[in-house]
Parts: structure tokens; sequence; C-alpha cells
């Protein structure tokens, strides 16, 4: 279960991203969530996927 609210959503993902997973896909497949949806969450609060640093920035 992720969460629901996007700053948290934003810790957990870059938590994620940064101590299980190498990229963005991997995460999104490994958790079955979709990759659109949660860019577009986080895009909502004005952060956006950085692949070169593999976080949300």
């Amino acid at each position: 279960m992720i969460p629901k609210d996007p700053v948290m959503l934003l810790s957990f993902v870059n938590l994620k991203l940064r101590d299980f997973y190498g990229s963005l896909d991997m995460l999104c497949e490994e958790l079955d969530i979709s990759k659109q949806e949660l860019t577009e969450k986080l895009a909502g609060i004005d952060y956006h996927y950085d692949a070169d640093r593999n976080q949300f920035v």
C-alpha cells in the first residue's frame, strides 16, 4: 500500500528509489503501480522524475 497524500508519497517513493530500486520503471513494476498515475500525482506538487538522480526533484 502506497501513501495517498502526495507529500508522503514523494517521501515514500524517493526512499524506495534510493534504497531498493535502480529506476522508476523497476519500482512501478515491482509495486504494481501505474507510472503515469504516480508521475502525474507528483507533478501536481511540482516534482518530476530525474532519471540521472533516480529521484523526484
